[in-house]
Parts: C-alpha cells; structure tokens; sequence
C-alpha cells in the first residue's frame, strides 16, 4: 500500500515578517509588558543559590490573531533562567497583531527577559 504524503505549502499571507508597517504590540504597550513580564517573572531557585543574573534574549512569532507561538531562545544565560523565560512568555495575553499594507501578518519579535539579584 503506498501513501502519498501532502504538504500544505505555506503561501504569501503566512510569511512571518520581522518588521512591518504597524508592528506587533502587547495590550497597553511597552510599559505594559515590562510590568508584566516584572509580576510574573520567578526566579529559579537554583539560579538564586548559584547567584546567576543576566538577560535572556526570546524570540517568539505575533500570530495574525495575537497569539504567540514559536518560542524560543536568542540569547542564553543558564538552563533555568532561559526556562523561566520562556514559560512568561509563553503565558502572555494575546497581543494586538502587526499590519502590513492594511493586512494582518505573522511577526517575529525579540523580547529580553532581565534576571537581577539584588
């Protein structure tokens, strides 16, 4: 018996941009995200007893409909940080999406997610 597998090709409309006319946005705005990010950022334990700090870097794509979806880490700091980071993200409320002529449009976008001992 011989199966034929169909790949659904990915046309125009499900390009992921990296800059477009009217990017991205988290629902009301940059200092929003960073209260966000600030309220529901925990920091590991183990990184707490090892005293690891840093920024780790996620990159992550702004679905037409706002949600995000194939996140990932840009930049590393520590296994657990990086786990940490990506979790927050993850959890994010839907978005506003990105516009490209009057469309709506996938968007990669980069946030960093800071980790500072006081």
């Amino acid at each position: 018996v011989k199966t034929t597998k169909t790949t659904k090709k990915a046309g125009a409309n499900d390009k992921v941009y990296v800059v477009v006319e009217q990017m991205p946005s988290f629902p009301g705005g940059d200092s929003a995200l960073l209260k966000y990010l600030f309220e529901n950022v925990k920091y590991p334990m183990s990184a707490l007893k090892a005293q690891k700090q840093g920024r780790v870097m996620v990159c992550f794509t702004v679905e037409k409909d706002g949600a995000i979806s194939d996140v990932k880490v840009a930049r590393s700091v520590t296994p657990s940080l990086d786990a940490e980071a990506v979790r927050v993200v993850k959890a994010m409320p839907k978005w506003t999406p990105g516009k490209q002529g009057g469309q709506l449009v996938r968007v990669r976008y980069n946030v960093p997610v800071s980790f500072k001992l006081n």
